[in-house]
């Protein structure tokens, strides 16, 4: 599988708000706390999901982490998606933005999403997707149920 986290490629840096001073510090931290992983869907979706990953958090005393894995087309290279990565970067940040909590940010150009995220997850990770809840299965319904399938504990912010 090839996936390329866009941070090691130096393509852009790891995203993250709300005052944080040194990537050492945050991830030797980070390592010594629960960590809520918010998976990217869409905008509404995902900011749903940012909203109870914040109020989780706060409970939890929980760092959260928004990942976007974002699937580009075999017929380019890897490291050429078709929108721009400042772009991406740019909607991250507006999303995270919007909840009080500090963010920890990272986009992985992939070429399989649900492989990707296999990658990037720890095992037995707490995870939020959200989106729609239809009688027929959403994508982002499809997704939260492979990341369960998988071994995550998984959560699903219903928009209304």
């Amino acid at each position: 599988m090839e996936t390329i986290s866009v941070a090691k490629r130096d393509l852009a840096s790891p995203l993250s708000w709300h005052g944080n001073t040194g990537h050492d510090h945050a991830d030797q931290h980070a390592e010594q706390r629960l960590e809520v992983f918010v998976i990217f869907t869409d905008t509404p979706g995902t900011l749903a999901a940012l909203q109870m990953a914040d109020r989780l958090a706060k409970r939890l005393e929980a760092r959260l982490r928004l990942v976007m894995p974002y699937e580009v087309p075999y017929t380019l290279p890897l490291t050429e998606p078709t929108v721009a990565v400042e772009f991406l970067e740019g909607q991250l940040r507006s999303l995270a933005g919007q909840v009080p909590t500090e963010i920890a940010a990272h986009i992985y150009l992939c070429r399989d999403r649900q492989r990707a995220l296999r990658v990037v997850l720890k095992a037995r990770s707490l995870a939020i997707v959200g989106g729609r809840k239809r009688w027929w299965p959403t994508p982002a319904q499809r997704l939260a149920r492979a990341l369960s399938k998988d071994g995550h504990h998984v959560l699903f912010a219903e928009l209304r």
